[in-house]
């Protein structure tokens, strides 16, 4: 074999780490499954004194001091001395450096790699003057210090890569020197990168990569960098590309925060470790030792394919490379030749065994060495099962509200000048008749039309121009706010209109059949400072639902240990993803910037109405309307209107309806208070002690002072009636300015906010619905979607090979490496959590005339007035191992609720918070102590409801969000489990809020208390969730082809997620997609790339249905490839619906969407 071969397995199977043997660290000769390997290396040394010494073959080790003296390289040089016939020789540094390579020691076999500073052309050199066995081949070594030439090979082996493009500063070559950057993208030579985007530098030695992050996410960059103590990345602020070197651009794919390492040592094995993304937070998680954390996990069969070809590719015997899983796919994204893995006994073991293997087999015949491969037996595979009989968390999934936020505002105008109509054109508005607006370039535009207008309009007099130009000094007064634009705090929305606004205001007199464009601009709404340390430390605080939750450490190590798939999902709104970010710090104690943990952590669900879907349902039309008629009625309400407002009997609607008594004298009372308000604001303003003021979250009293007159014009209307719609605006702003801006100390706060409350407590929840067939009707147009993604991840079982699982035979110092838990997190608006609290108060869950649990449950969502922000709706599910799988208690789901943030004013009816955790083994046996008979009776009564055994009650104070200068509780109790006649005696001393003025650090945030975590109900079978949640669509709608579970034995579809738009119809049946996409655009189909089709209206739910399919039971990720300039998607195993009609289905073994 020549020096520059490929070594490789004679043998034909893959052997994987997990095949190469067992867990105990190598001793010389004293390891029975090594002892045929080094030939009785105990053997007694007198029985050789007469015969002649042995040929040795010699293995030089060449490579620089640092890592020739490293632990892992020591702990394989340790291991190829046990060969009997196998001498080492290091190499010094020196002799590398210094001496010609005539004069190095001979070797019959060559380990050589490169590093900072080692003279690769030496090495070279030499394998030419002596010939020996090469184990790593030299010559390439060359092309792994170049990005470009790895990923050349990398293409030609037909390994994935991510889509890249390389800009080749270099003079020679002008043509590959082509760079335009936009504000969230930029084009490398005529290829389009939006952000987030990878810079590389081409130089694999320089470690200095860049991720860079779009402005709707707030922008800036994470910027890596070789290891500096515990420090890998650091945020920065800096948007634009480097403009100097040579760099390739490529995709950046969200990974959910985590890298694997893979490490061959020939063709046939591989050994793979996860760790934390340095991209995440740039924190470097150490153990106690100080060494970086990592952990085995399990290569799937394509990987191990991978990792194949990449050993044969680059001839590197031992080598490492990075993969990174995303979409259901792997991609190499760096290839680092020879690598070693760090502190694991048995790689050491397996390196050395393979290694010193393949050397013999190559150069024993040589030298005439007797020595042949050896035979092993196979090792026991080791299949850890769960003892006890406590059931396993399988499944967590939470619907929660985003945080704390500042009010919503709203404006409309009417434009009709050309710039606005250019503008539209330009951003191709006349496509669909509508605009959003919210990159900064775009505002900017926005910004600059209006400046220019209002010069124009200076001098002019009249009313109509008056009127445009206040509207105008608003528009620009909004987007000159903050100083800059990030595309997530404002937004404007151009419509246009073919004949104009179709009411014209009583000031102005329009031509009707002029077009025009109705401008909204929307600002507000974003999270604030206390919003994002809500969701932070409730993030905290959900570590706690885990195994092990006690000290706080049970997630975190589920999660390091990479026993945990978890994905979060927020809607596009900015509140809600950075909500999200948010939380997921707290959750797995992240530090850093939120921006780096929004883009590689949470998912946008904002394609099939997921999270964002708006009902366009005519009952909630309806409903609005009939609940606006009884709330102008200028009279005290009779038991009549009690009936037709309150069907369902809710207890915060009646307490509230009794508060108001007459609607119209309330809103009477309510806008005189609004009138006073705004008075009081005036006079701060002409008070020279309050010229330069800041109220919180950078406010001014002139922004405070506009908010509060726009509510006080648009709420009584010119004819004396008030704006019901108005309603819960106004209660917005006043909760908001209780809550941050109190110390102002304005006259009658309180009570406008009372009355606002009252009212709010009225309109918005009837608003989803008055009857219950309402309720359900409108809940369903909202998240029908949602409720199938639950079945979903309910569904799923543990067999998915897409997602990092811990290796079980590498694994130690974990007790349960099978285990493995599924987390789904959805954030999202108000609007879906009361549409899905309405799904399962009413959807026939459960019968609260025949459940005593549930009753009590509907009896205390009865009670509660306001899904305030943190609400959340969490489904936990549970397996017990013991129980037959067939059974219907081998699977058990609990459902818990909290109605969020506490308000200004408590509501007494509500239990005080015991926060909640899952309890230990240690707790299995201990019985919960009754306090009265009633207590007793209903834990005889609910002996079936596994809480009894899984969670125990512990009294502690609840979650608070207080100042960082109070001690927060580090206690978190158990969940609130809804006992008959509870009284709730033990209550929490009141924390008051703290509010100030000015601009607040972390250390001076306003505290919020949120209600406690309930359970509804805690003995629910999935089956019957199952059912439930079937029949909810399936009523919904008739093409979601859903089954029951129960159905004559048929296993219900896999896809119960599917999009009906993806559905073909009869004149597409046939066509490729990039045909149908042509076809749309009215363009010739060329080659496309995965990112432009992303962006074709008409291919979007292609790639939804498959982010789908990666959480669909059972199914296969789908698989992308691309043949003859076509990108082709195959999803093997599924069921589709064809034609425009229903039609049978038909197990197909791949069906493939070009």
């Amino acid at each position: 074999m020549s020096g520059n071969e490929p070594l490789d397995r004679e043998h034909p199977h893959y052997m994987s780490c997990d095949e190469a043997g067992g867990e105990e660290p190598l001793e010389t000769g004293r390891i029975p499954r090594y002892n045929c390997i080094y030939e009785n290396v105990e053997e007694d040394e007198d029985d050789d004194e007469d015969s002649p010494p042995e040929r040795q073959i010699v293995v030089g080790i060449c490579a620089m001091s640092k890592k020739s003296n490293s632990k892992p390289m020591k702990e394989i040089i340790d291991r190829l001395r046990l060969f009997k016939y196998i001498t080492v020789v290091t190499l010094e540094e020196d002799v590398i450096l210094n001496k010609p390579v005539n004069n190095w020691p001979l070797c019959d076999c060559l380990i050589s790699f490169h590093s900072k500073g080692f003279p690769l052309d030496k090495a070279v050199a030499y394998a030419k003057l002596r010939n020996p066995l090469v184990i790593n081949d030299l010559d390439l070594q060359y092309h792994i210090q170049d990005r470009r030439e790895v990923y050349r090979i990398l293409k030609a082996e037909g390994i994935q890569l991510t889509r890249y493009a390389v800009l080749n500063r270099d003079p020679a070559r002008p043509q590959e020197c082509n760079l335009v950057e936009g504000e969230d993208h930029v084009e490398v030579n005529g290829e389009v990168f939006q952000k987030p985007f990878v810079e590389k530098p081409v130089n694999a030695e320089d470690h200095n990569v860049y991720i860079y992050y779009p402005t709707s996410a707030g922008g800036g960059s994470q910027r890596l960098f070789r290891k500096i103590g515990s420090r890998s990345s650091v945020y920065s602020t800096e948007s634009s590309v480097r403009k100097t070197g040579s760099y390739i651009y490529e995709e950046f794919m969200p990974t959910d925060g985590i890298d694997v390492k893979v490490y061959t040592v020939g063709p046939d094995y591989a050994h793979a470790e996860a760790r934390k993304s340095p991209a995440l937070d740039g924190k470097v998680e150490r153990d106690s030792e100080g060494k970086e954390v990592r952990y085995p996990v399990i290569l799937n069969a394509r990987e191990k394919l991978i990792a194949w070809k990449v050993c044969r590719a680059f001839k590197q015997t031992v080598c490492g490379f990075d993969l990174l899983r995303a979409n259901g796919q792997s991609y190499v994204c760096d290839v680092n030749g020879f690598s070693f893995v760090k502190n694991s006994m048995m790689y050491y073991d397996d390196c050395a065994k393979i290694v010193g293997n393949m050397i013999m087999r190559e150069l024993a015949p040589q030298f005439q060495i007797p020595w042949s491969i050896p035979l092993e037996a196979e090792d026991i595979p080791i299949v850890p099962t769960t003892s006890g009989t406590m059931m396993e968390l399988r499944c967590v999934i939470a619907v929660i509200r985003h945080g704390d936020r500042t009010p919503k505002q709203k404006m409309k105008m009417e434009v009709r000048h050309q710039r606005f109509f250019d503008l539209f054109e330009k951003c191709d508005g006349y496509k669909s008749g509508k605009l959003k607006l919210k990159k900064p370039k775009q505002l900017q535009e926005v910004l600059d039309i209006a400046r220019q207008l209002l010069v124009e309009l200076g001098q002019n007099t009249d009313s109509e121009i008056e009127e445009s130009k206040a509207k105008l000094e608003q528009l620009k007064t909004v987007l000159e706010m903050y100083g800059q634009f990030s595309g997530i705090n404002r937004k404007v929305q151009l419509t246009y209109l073919p004949h104009g606004c179709p009411k014209a205001s009583s000031e102005e007199d329009v031509k009707p059949n002029d077009p025009s464009l109705l401008l909204a601009l929307k600002w507000g709404g974003e999270l604030t400072p206390a919003g994002r340390e809500q969701a932070e430390e409730l993030g905290r605080a959900f570590r706690g639902m885990y195994p092990g939750g006690q000290g706080q450490c049970g997630l975190l190590r589920l999660h390091s240990t990479y026993r945990h798939d978890l994905k979060i999902y927020a809607s596009d709104e900015g509140r809600v993803q950075m909500t999200a970010a948010a939380f997921a710090k707290g959750l797995l104690a992240l530090e850093g910037e939120l921006t780096p943990i929004l883009v590689q952590m949470v998912k946008s669900a904002n394609m099939n109405g997921l999270l964002d879907n708006d009902s366009d349902s005519n009952c909630q039309q309806r409903v609005k309307e009939r609940l606006h008629e009884i709330l102008q009625k200028d009279r005290d309400f009779t038991t009549e209107d009690y009936e037709k407002l309150v069907p369902t009997s809710g207890t915060s609607l009646v307490k509230s309806m009794q508060m108001i008594k007459n609607p119209v004298r309330t809103c009477e009372k309510v806008y005189s208070l609004i009138q006073n308000l705004t008075v009081q604001i005036r006079q701060m303003m002409e008070d020279p002690k309050f010229t330069d003021i800041q109220l919180y979250h950078n406010e001014t009293l002139e922004l405070m002072l506009r908010r509060w007159a726009k509510l006080e014009k648009d709420f009584k209307i010119k004819n004396g009636r008030y704006n019901i719609s108005k309603i819960s605006d106004i209660y917005d702003c006043i909760k908001y300015d209780v809550q941050h801006n109190s110390s102002l100390k304005l006259d009658n706060t309180m009570e406008l906010y009372r009355l606002s409350k009252a009212l709010a407590d009225i309109v918005l929840p009837q608003e989803y619905g008055i009857t219950k067939a309402e309720k359900l009707d409108i809940a369903k147009g909202y998240c029908i979607p949602l409720i199938r993604k639950i079945r979903s991840d309910l569904q799923r079982t543990q067999d998915d090979d897409t997602v990092n699982k811990l290796h079980p035979v590498y694994s130690r110092g974990v007790t349960s490496p099978e285990r493995h838990v599924r987390t789904r997190l959805y954030f999202t608006s108000e609007s879906h959590v009361h549409s899905l609290l309405s799904i399962l108060c009413y959807g026939a869950l459960c019968d609260d005339t025949k459940d005593d649990q549930w009753k009590r449950a509907m009896e205390y969502l009865k009670v509660v007035s306001e899904l305030n922000y943190m609400t959340q709706i969490v489904i936990m599910l549970y397996e017990d191992p013991n129980k037959d799988p067939t059974s219907e208690e081998r699977f058990h789901v609990e459902l818990h609720f909290s109605p969020g943030a506490k308000g200004c004013e408590e509501d007494k009816n509500l239990p005080s918070g015991f926060g909640y955790r899952p309890a230990s083994r240690g707790n299995e046996g201990s019985k919960k102590s009754s306090q009265n008979n009633s207590d007793e009776e209903s834990t005889k009564r609910d002996k079936p409801d596994r809480a009894l055994r899984m969670f125990k009650r512990l009294v502690s104070n609840p979650i608070y969000y207080i100042n960082r200068k109070l001690t927060r509780s580090k206690k978190i109790g158990s969940v609130d489990v809804l006992a008959e006649n509870s009284a709730h005696k033990q209550r929490p001393t009141k924390l008051k809020l703290t509010t100030g003025l000015g601009p607040q650090s972390a250390s001076d945030l306003p505290g919020f208390e949120l209600y406690s975590m309930v359970t509804l109900h805690n003995s629910l079978s999935l089956k019957q969730v199952d059912d439930f949640l079937v029949s909810i669509a399936k009523s919904h709608d008739s093409i979601s082809n859903l089954l029951p579970s129960s159905a004559a034995g048929k296993k219900a579809p896999l896809n119960t997620y599917t999009p009906a738009k993806v559905l073909p119809c009869r004149f597409t049946q046939g066509m490729t997609l990039l045909e149908m996409a042509g076809k749309k655009s009215g363009a010739t189909p060329k080659a496309h790339t995965q990112s432009s089709l992303e962006h074709n209206e008409l291919c979007k739910p292609i790639f939804q249905l498959m982010e789908d399919l990666k959480d669909a039971p059972g199914t296969p990720a789908p698989h992308q490839t691309s043949v003859n300039n076509k990108l082709v998607i195959s999803i093997p195993d599924i069921e589709l619906v064809t034609g425009s009609h229903q039609a049978q289905q038909e197990p197909m073994s791949e069906d493939t969407i070009s």
